[in-house]
């Protein structure tokens, strides 16, 4: 199994920054993608960034710009930078790890971080 945990969410207002962290543990691999997904009251889960074991990013359209994932592959954490924050980001975001072709078999998730972006 892989833990995941989740830090650095919380209260910000429009337009302002936050900073979240992902570490994992357990019977993680390096070889794992890394990502950030996000679920807003009454929506599915999104993607909102991921990230490769050769930090190749993907992130959704509407973070394009204002998101940066990055990973440390030998502290095993993976980070979100959010930068221009507005009430559409307001969510639980959802650090996630799984194996690059076996996602069937291997993959975790975090418990959940929330941000919410308000005045």
């Amino acid at each position: 199994q892989v833990q995941l945990v989740e830090s650095g969410g919380g209260l910000v207002q429009p337009g302002g920054s936050l900073r979240l962290s992902c570490a994992a543990s357990g019977r993680f691999s390096g070889i794992y993608v890394m990502g950030w997904y996000r679920q807003a009251p009454g929506k599915q889960r999104e993607l909102v960034a991921t990230i490769t074991s050769g930090s190749s990013t993907n992130y959704a359209d509407s973070v394009k710009g204002r998101f940066t994932i990055s990973r440390d592959n030998a502290k095993n954490t993976v980070a979100l930078q959010m930068n221009s924050l507005n009430a559409e980001d307001t969510a639980v975001y959802y650090c996630n790890a799984r194996h690059p072709v076996l996602t069937r078999n291997y993959n975790y998730w975090g418990q959940g971080t929330q941000v919410t972006v308000s005045s």
